[in-house]
């Protein structure tokens, strides 16, 4: 048996992580099917889950750079890797919300991870997250946060006690949640983000008693349970209002209202005046400083509702719901610099429209990209994208809805990343359950995606069309140009700070003092096993001249071989090559 936590180090970070996205992934379908508030889009199971893998996802990485080290990570990198991939992964009001809560605890966890540092960490949380939203609601998940930060309030020393006194405190405000927010009680459910919080918290209990709560017994129909021991809430209520006497009473008989589908009466998509909210929601991330983020608040809050802005430090995640999402995002121009921007439209999304949707295309092919201008080259060719910002890999979930936003019965999936091999083929095994016909080419780099697009024929077979898409990939050699941080051992000899390194086929073979003179070395080992076309992808601020003076280098050097240049904008690496 593992041995248990005296404290909340990195090891038992990663340990939280871990088990909050099981508990997540075994609950998100009950937690989306009972989601009413605000909107009743049935998504907030999903987003929660999405937003702490994000978060676990950034605290592995965290991990995986100590693997070769004697010592695990320090407490203070985990979690904050745990907030800060939260906060570039949060999707939805309530993984925003959620977003910010973990922010608030990695502030005071950074500190130390005993009993009265956790206790400090659970009211900073919820008094960050009470912050962030523009108008609190009670009855939702802001109320979960609070009650277990006071419940946890105290001079008691042991870590267990406390955790247990956060997670029962929890359960019962959610149990409360339908007699404070009457969109709930109409519908018979306690709030979706109030139970994932409580999933969550559950998962931090395991982390450090070793057993995950106590929960009552179902019926088939997912009654939620029954209280023990005289009356403390042990289970984790699913639907239903709480009778007399409060959460120690139970709840009446009822099951779960399908896929957010409102069990009472009266519109639910609005907070309480029945009145339909917005059609759109907004979400992108923002670089910007704290001035201009407090009047891109004033600004938001009069164009929708649901405003949730998370963040500090010059990295904000923005959450609102509008009718002209264009404004929304002409407000983050503004502002600063938001990317990863996703606009979601309630009629098509939620199912609330009942149109008919187009009928979906035969096939699709869905690519990674490192960069806005290489995202901008593969849309033109008809393709899905998904960019891959430095630092900020995508989750196998965003990998899910480009899927999705493809439309398509089949699909080829380019992760053009080696390290989102994993990412991507649990990607693709989602999206067949859902039905749609995944094949997945393992690109590692983002010319072989290109190359294997370039001979992409939508009217051939399928796996005709993958086979020749696999073999124009496989035929392409790649590297890269990077700056080292720091001096290091590697497969080229010792290299110091800011050497230029060549990086071929995923190995550093060549050291050089600047781009130029590296970038020639690099192509001349590469054409030395011949090849038809080389492929150039300058990053953001690399000048056209290097392309120029580096197709130059090629057409004196090497008959009958193409240069091709592409602009791959905001990209990790300066310089990407590709020779086939």
């Amino acid at each position: 048996m593992p041995q248990l936590p005296d404290d909340l180090d990195a090891v038992a970070v990663r340990t939280w992580c871990s088990l909050a996205l099981e508990a997540l992934g075994r609950e998100r379908a009950e937690i989306d099917a009972i989601n009413v508030y605000p909107i009743a889009d049935g998504d907030t199971g999903t987003n929660l889950y999405l937003t702490v893998e994000s978060a676990a996802a950034a605290v592995e990485a965290v991990f995986a750079a100590h693997e070769t080290g004697a010592t695990a990570p320090a407490t203070a990198d985990a979690v904050r890797a745990m907030a800060h991939g939260a906060l570039i992964g949060a999707r939805g009001n309530s993984g925003t919300i959620l977003a910010q809560l973990l922010r608030g605890m990695a502030g005071v966890l950074a500190d130390g991870g005993d009993a009265a540092h956790l206790r400090r960490a659970l009211t900073r949380a919820a008094d960050a997250a009470r912050r962030a939203v523009a108008h609190p609601v009670e009855g939702t998940v802001l109320t979960v946060a609070a009650a277990a930060a006071e419940a946890a309030e105290g001079d008691e020393p042991d870590l267990r006690t406390v955790v247990h006194a956060a997670y029962d405190g929890a359960l019962a405000a959610l149990a409360r949640t339908p007699e404070q927010l009457a969109v709930l009680g109409r519908a018979g459910v306690v709030d979706a983000g109030g139970r994932g919080l409580v999933a969550v918290l559950g998962a931090l209990v395991e982390t450090v008693t070793g057993q995950a709560p106590v929960r009552g017994p179902r019926t088939a129909h997912g009654k939620a349970p029954t209280p023990v021991d005289g009356g403390s809430v042990v289970g984790l209520p699913v639907g239903g209002t709480p009778v007399e006497g409060g959460p120690a009473g139970g709840f009446p008989a009822g099951g779960v209202p399908e896929a957010g589908v409102p069990v009472g009466e009266g519109p639910l998509d609005c907070p309480e005046d029945g009145v339909a909210g917005p059609a759109f929601e907004v979400i992108y991330l923002l670089e910007a400083d704290d001035e201009q983020v407090a009047r891109l608040r004033t600004r938001l809050d009069a164009l929708g509702d649901s405003l949730v802005v998370v963040g500090g430090d010059g990295l904000w995640h923005v959450h609102v719901h509008v009718d002209d999402a264009g404004a929304a995002v002409e407000a983050g121009v503004e502002a600063g610099r938001p990317y990863r921007i996703r606009i979601t439209h309630f009629a098509t999304e939620s199912g609330h429209d009942l149109r008919v949707q187009a009928e979906p295309a035969q096939r699709a092919v869905v690519v990674v990209v490192p960069g806005d201008g290489l995202a901008g080259l593969c849309t033109e060719a008809g393709a899905t994208t998904v960019i891959a910002r430095p630092g900020e890999p995508p989750a196998s979930g965003e990998l899910v809805d480009a899927i999705r936003r493809a439309r398509a019965r089949e699909v080829v999936l380019l992760p053009n990343d080696a390290a989102l091999r994993h990412t991507a083929a649990a990607a693709a095994e989602q999206a067949r359950t859902e039905g749609v016909r995944v094949a997945l080419v393992p690109t590692r780099a983002a010319v072989q995606g290109i190359a294997a697009l370039a001979v992409h024929e939508p009217d051939r077979g399928f796996d005709e069309d993958v086979v020749a898409m696999t073999a124009a990939a496989g035929a392409t050699r790649y590297a890269e140009l990077a700056v080292a941080e720091r001096q290091s051992w590697t497969m080229a000899g010792i290299c110091q700070a800011g050497d230029i390194l060549g990086l071929i086929d995923g190995d550093v073979a060549v050291i050089g003092a600047d781009v130029p003179a590296t970038a020639r070395t690099v192509l001349d080992r590469m054409l030395a096993a011949g090849g038809e076309l080389v492929t150039l992808v300058l990053g953001e601020d690399v000048p056209d001249s290097l392309a120029d003076a580096l197709e130059e280098h090629v057409r004196e050097g090497y008959l009958a071989v193409d240069t091709v240049v592409y602009r791959g904008g905001h990209q990790r690496a300066p310089l990407l090559i590709g020779v086939e």
